[in-house]
């Protein structure tokens, strides 16, 4: 018989206990006086790329940026946030723990434990405040039908959340069991808020609420939750901006997995809706601009997926995706010539580039640039915002 492990006799400390390596407002990184240091191939990609983006933007192209982690430690949250905030850029990606440090330099103006040093302790990631208010985020959002990024963004947005009672809750929950019979040719996610297709998945979602809010004994109503550094988050800028922010987490892989709060239904439905998202962006990619920056592995497989499916459903309409660019950025040094040579055999070490290897494969236009990713946006950030004067 299986067992599993139980977290709910788990110690989850607060964050004001945690020793941080990361303080937002020293580590921020301002463009008007930020040092770049980049080199002349480096400076001709952020050039290309500010041209290319200038051309999609009067297209009404989609500007796609992926990126990962390192880039919020980085403290680029603001530059991210201009890049939205000016229009050049219209959608947001990253990973679990882009969403999760972008929301503690939110929250307490710090981020970056430890690991070794808390794993050892037996503590890495259990933190009350980041499981527990992440978690619970995404719960409202799941149930209010927002993505996994929106529902972070909104929980800054509004410095708090808003949990409906539990007869409404329970209602939701009854309307979705008179529908259910309803639904069986029904797309899983449904434009039509009234449909049945979602009633019967707010009702699954009110059911998850409704247990959160049963196990942690929360208030009906507006539960205050003050972040008094929100103006250094791209989830709470974008979401200021009307501009979108997705996330396409992994099971497990984050630290909010660690909390009792954590329910990974409610997670799924964010989720999905922010991958289909995501795809519908890349298919309004021809004439766009694809950036990928920092993110070695999440950001070439879900753009592979979503470019098939859009070329799928573009073919059927006698269209075609083939003109855009893709604009890879990492630190690690590549002497293959990707944009002239193509792949690499694979008994040269280029092939393992994994990110360059799959997005070579897409068609439209690839370069790769070996830069460090504080010095690359800030360039093209600063290219993009004195060619708007």
């Amino acid at each position: 018989m299986t067992q599993y492990l139980s977290r709910d006799a788990l110690e989850t400390l607060p964050l004001s206990a945690r020793v941080n390596k990361l303080n937002v407002r020293r580590d921020v990184i301002d463009p008007a006086v930020y040092p770049v240091k980049l080199s002349d191939e480096a400076w001709r990609d952020v050039e290309t790329t500010a041209d290319e983006i200038r051309r999609a933007k009067k297209l009404g192209a989609a500007r796609i940026c992926t990126y990962g982690a390192h880039s919020i430690k980085n403290g680029l949250g603001q530059v991210l946030a201009r890049l939205a905030e000016g229009g050049w850029i219209t959608h947001f990606t990253t990973n679990g723990a882009g969403v999760i440090h972008d929301w503690e330099f939110a929250f307490q103006g710090q981020s970056g434990e430890d690991v070794r040093r808390y794993t050892s302790e037996g503590q890495f990631g259990i933190w009350e405040e980041t499981g527990k208010y992440i978690n619970l985020s995404i719960a409202v959002g799941a149930y209010l039908g927002l993505g996994y990024g929106a529902s972070v963004g909104e929980m800054i947005m509004n410095e708090g959340l808003t949990f409906p009672t539990n007869a409404e809750l329970k209602d939701a929950i009854l309307a979705g069991a008179d529908c259910a019979d309803a639904v069986s040719d029904a797309p899983i996610l449904d434009a039509d808020p009234n449909s049945p297709a979602r009633t019967l998945d707010r009702a699954a979602a009110a059911a998850d609420l409704l247990r959160a809010k049963r196990r942690f004994a929360l208030p009906d109503g507006k539960l205050s939750i003050p972040h008094p550094t929100r103006e250094y988050s791209i989830a709470y800028r974008a979401r200021a901006a009307n501009v979108l922010f997705s996330c396409c987490p992994m099971i497990g892989c984050d630290i909010i997995y660690t909390h009792p709060a954590n329910h990974c239904a409610s997670i799924g439905r964010a989720a999905q809706r922010d991958f289909l998202s995501y795809a519908d962006s890349v298919s309004k990619l021809e004439g766009g601009v694809y950036l990928s920056v920092g993110s070695a592995v999440l950001s070439p497989m879900i753009f592979e997926k979503s470019l098939s499916m859009s070329r799928n459903l573009a073919r059927r309409q006698n269209k075609t995706i083939s003109d855009f660019s893709i604009h890879v950025v990492d630190l690690a040094k590549s002497a293959w010539d990707w944009t002239k040579n193509g792949e690499p055999p694979m008994d040269d070490p280029a092939y393992y580039l994994r990110y360059c290897k799959t997005f070579s494969r897409m068609g439209g236009r690839m370069t790769y640039c070996s830069a460090d990713n504080r010095s690359w946006f800030v360039a093209l950030l600063n290219n993009l915002e004195k060619g708007a004067e």
